[in-house]
């Protein structure tokens, strides 16, 4: 017997939110039309979100919204990204999350949840043909950098581009060459 399970559209979603099934400090991500409940934040996590965000708010200085932990509109998605770069500012989102169109960069960090980072999350990313998308790899130490968004043969989604920088290294900031961020700023010891 074939179980079938119900898919959610991001009206529906945002309907049962309104009805008060979910709240908004519940912790689930809307992913290809199911509802994933998001892990715990550990500590190394917490800890490197908010350094990281930290550095971007310095480097970027307003020219682009910075978010953290707030979720971006894709086809049939709604992930809430661990920090997103969105051109414009803040204020431009407040009638609608983020779009593939305005995301600049897409950040996960990951250490629990690396391999669906690595997977589920880069797949949905690059199939929402989203140009960056960078993970914090906490258990590696190391920045997984992804560009140029392609589709596979198998319908599946990836990046023709990868490239790993080392927590002592520091790389360029997508579309503005004249930003770098050091690493060894972003990697707690």
């Amino acid at each position: 017997m074939t179980v079938a399970t119900k898919r959610f559209t991001i009206e529906e979603y945002h309907r049962l939110i309104d009805l008060g099934v979910f709240k908004e400090t519940d912790r689930l991500e809307l992913i290809k039309g199911q509802l994933i409940e998001m892990s715990p934040k550990g500590t190394m996590h917490t800890v490197a979100c908010s350094v990281l965000y930290r550095e971007l708010a310095t480097l970027l200085g307003g020219i682009a919204a910075l978010r953290c932990q707030d979720p971006i509109t894709l086809t049939n998605s709604e992930p809430e990204p661990d920090l997103l770069v969105a051109r414009g500012q803040e204020a431009d989102y407040l009638h609608h999350h983020p779009y593939p169109a305005d995301i600049i960069l897409v950040i996960e960090v990951a250490d629990s949840t690396l391999m669906f980072d690595q997977t589920t999350k880069l797949d949905l990313y690059a199939e929402a043909n989203i140009n960056n998308y960078w993970i914090v790899n906490l258990k590696d130490r190391q920045l997984e950098c992804y560009r140029q968004p392609y589709q596979k043969p198998s319908g599946e989604s990836g990046y023709l581009n990868q490239q790993i920088y080392l927590a002592g290294q520091s790389v360029d900031f997508p579309d503005l060459p004249e930003i770098r961020l050091e690493l060894n700023r972003v990697f707690p010891n």
